[in-house]
């Protein structure tokens, strides 16, 4: 039995902020019912190439974005637009813990399908909005996608070559982090709200905003700027508060120098032949090496292009001085410890027959993620739901199928 086992979600998002949340839930062990618009369902279906391929090579038209996000859901379509369809989403709301939603601000009201709507229905319900801006301010009318937020919310400003190294200019996270993070405080607001819940009985709205999420997760970023007036600039891989903590070039690639502590730095200095450079009262501190960065990375650049990266690491790591390689995702998912941690989980898929899925991180030891079962297919258990939980018929769901609301 999953830690949220009894506790059923109502998934009406699309795209990644809104289903990652739902998934995280549904790792946990809750019933997540994903409601996706009849004929296309969730936009990133059709995110692809790449797409899922059956045991033939053949394509099953499941985008490997939406198989990213939406596993241990069902897969409801109801089309809202419709009064017969703004029933059903009502009745299964009615019957519901939580509801997540990423339509436009307002956007619901019209379908009578807000959280002042089913906040009537159901008291206990937990609504979670998740936009670009939130539900007010001068920008809370404005679509929100993570690129674009990136930029606005300042990542993109810290992230890239500085303007003095050869490519300098912004450049965006490799994944869509933005939405993700949304996604994982959207998870922690659902249970957070679980337990108020369950001391004073009620359901609440939630309004999570890319933006604030994006801004949030400037961390030490925003500090740096909050405690001096002064905007960070971007330093490439190298690190605004720590030196060494970049990467540094070797005789056949590169790796990476995580040093954290001035001893971990004499460590490294004595490995590389430079015992020196931690008596030098420009290195010897960390916020001295900070201060002369441009002389001292230049002076480890030059040392560390003398060994391959695989002797600089097994000369590093004996001694505590953290360091690794630049790997690219195959090498990842060919790592001992990420197979060792069991990072890939394989579900059964009904066209593919089997799905390779990235494990989730949240190892519980008494009520450990349950993997149920593979992103479904569009609509897959739109009878078995309406069936069970609202109670309707063959007979009637032809009718409603006939009419386009299902």
């Amino acid at each position: 039995m999953g830690a949220l086992s009894g506790v059923r979600v109502l998934d009406m998002s699309r795209v990644l902020a809104g289903p990652w949340a739902g998934q995280v839930l549904g790792d946990l062990g809750a019933e997540v019912i994903k409601v996706e618009k009849p004929g296309s369902g969730d936009d990133t279906r059709a995110w692809g190439p790449p797409y899922l391929k059956d045991a033939a090579g053949n394509s099953t038209g499941e985008a490997a974005y939406y198989l990213a996000a939406n596993r241990n859901k069902q897969s409801v379509t109801i089309d809202f637009t419709l009064p017969e369809g703004q029933r059903l989403i009502r009745e299964l709301a009615a019957q519901s813990d939580v509801l997540i939603e990423n339509f436009k601000v307002g956007g619901l009201a019209a379908y009578g399908l807000d959280y002042a709507s089913l906040r009537a229905v159901n008291p206990r319900l937990i609504y979670c909005s998740i936009t670009g801006f939130g539900q007010f301010g001068p920008y809370a009318k404005r679509a929100g996608y993570d690129f674009m937020v990136q930029g606005l919310g300042g990542l993109m400003s810290l992230t890239g070559r500085a303007d003095d190294e050869a490519g300098a200019g912004p450049v965006k996270v490799g994944v869509a982090l933005t939405d993700i993070l949304t996604g994982l405080y959207a998870s922690v607001a659902v249970l957070a709200a679980l337990n108020s819940r369950h001391h004073n009985g009620e359901g609440q709205h939630i309004d999570m905003a890319l933006l604030d999420v994006q801004v949030a997760c400037l961390a030490n970023q925003a500090m740096n700027y909050l405690t001096t007036g002064v905007a960070p600039r971007r330093l490439g891989n190298a690190h605004p508060n720590v030196v060494p903590y970049q990467d540094f070039p070797t005789a056949d690639g590169d790796i990476i120098l995580t040093v954290g502590n001035d001893s971990q730095f004499r460590k490294f200095c004595e490995v590389a032949g430079h015992p020196e450079w931690a008596a030098d009262a420009r290195f010897s501190s960390n916020a001295a090496r900070v201060a002369h960065r441009e002389v001292l990375v230049p002076l480890i650049r030059q040392a560390t292009v003398f060994r391959t990266s695989a002797e600089w690491l097994q000369a590093l790591e004996p001694v505590g001085v953290p360091c690794g390689p630049i790997n690219d995702v195959q090498q990842v998912f060919n790592d001992p410890q990420v197979q060792a941690r069991g990072l890939v989980v394989t579900l059964e898929h009904a066209l593919a027959g089997t799905l390779p899925q990235v494990a989730s991180p949240l190892r519980l030891s008494q009520t450990p993620v349950e993997y149920r079962q593979a992103p479904p297919l569009l609509g897959e258990h739109t009878a078995q739901v309406l069936a069970q939980l609202l109670g309707l018929g063959a007979d009637e769901q032809k009718g409603l199928k006939a009419s386009g609301v299902i």
